[in-house]
């Protein structure tokens, strides 16, 4: 029931105008999110360089509904590469469809991330395309493949609960696309998605074991130590090089268990979002661990 409600909270304008009002409101976002600006975004990126982490930046915002705001959330994805380029910062960018215009029109959408894709591959860096809610998966996939036929530096989110999932990645294994595969965090119905744990999670396994079977470089997102376990089982059973794959986890959660994995020489990417436009994204993070919701209260309160 908690779940259902902050998932209900985070996409709700109504409970987001009056959370995001709130004193001390910044302050429960800041475990999870590095910052409002690019700047304090690569320091963040940095000092997670310098303790053996790869990262992913994301400049956070979805679903825009005017032109400007998704040329301009462009702009500031090719500006971020830049930028990435000049600290020599060891971070790759992700992104969401929904704030490139997917809602607004497909072609301009697709226009806007060929252009970032474009100028990341001209400094021989990479894209990744988070998956959002289940009313978008069919266009994003799309997107991608035509973005991938293009240019190689790109890569697709997938996520074990929906139902449709093993079609798509063996699609994407077929040609060879890199993906990183989630749980998921939206709100979504049974005629779509996995509503039980345990069926969500032996999907993970079941998609895991696609990916690195194919041979497609993989990325395993999950804080889930018995999803951990099955891939680094699965790998050293079939001998998958260390270089096939990578783990990923996000900001702020489950450090001490992050650095534990590095120091045991694994590959690890933070997720590292930043911006102003958090509070979706926080609210998802408490919906996927409501453990989070204690830290957050904390960091709200001052403690």
């Amino acid at each position: 029931m908690l779940r259902e409600t902050l998932l209900f909270m985070s996409e709700s304008q109504g409970v987001r105008s009056i959370l995001t009002s709130l004193p001390g409101a910044g302050h429960m976002a800041a475990k999870f999110v590095a910052g409002e600006t690019s700047e304090e975004a690569l320091a963040a990126a940095r000092a997670l360089n310098e303790a053996g982490f790869r990262v992913t930046l994301d400049l956070l915002g979805e679903s825009v509904s005017a032109r400007e705001d998704a040329e301009a959330a462009a702009h500031a994805y090719r500006a971020s590469l830049d930028q990435i380029e000049a600290s020599e910062a060891v971070s790759t960018i992700s992104l969401k469809l929904t704030q490139l215009g997917l809602d607004i029109d497909h072609e301009f959408c697709f226009q806007n991330i060929l252009g970032i894709v474009q100028h990341a591959e001209s400094l021989d860096n990479f894209v990744r395309i988070d998956m959002e809610s289940s009313e978008h998966t069919e266009r994003t996939l799309e997107i991608f493949h035509r973005v991938f036929e293009r240019h190689s530096n790109v890569g697709i989110v997938i996520q074990s609960y929906l139902k449709r999932s093993e079609a798509d990645i063996r699609e994407l294994v077929r040609v060879g696309a890199p993906v990183r595969l989630c749980k998921g965090a939206y709100q979504e119905p049974a005629s779509v998605a996995f509503q039980q744990k345990s069926e969500v999670d032996a999907s993970f396994v079941r998609l895991m074991r696609l990916l690195l079977d194919g041979g497609t470089q993989t990325a395993i997102a999950s804080h889930d130590e018995r999803m951990i376990d099955a891939t680094l089982s699965h790998v050293a059973r079939e001998g998958i090089p260390e270089d096939a794959f990578e783990l990923q986890m996000l900001y702020g959660v489950r450090r001490e268990y992050q650095r534990q994995l590095v120091s045991n020489g694994l590959n690890m990417r933070i997720y590292l979002p930043y911006g102003s436009e958090w509070y979706s994204y926080f609210m998802r993070r408490m919906a996927e661990r409501p453990a989070n919701l204690i830290f957050g209260l904390r960091a709200a309160l001052g403690g």
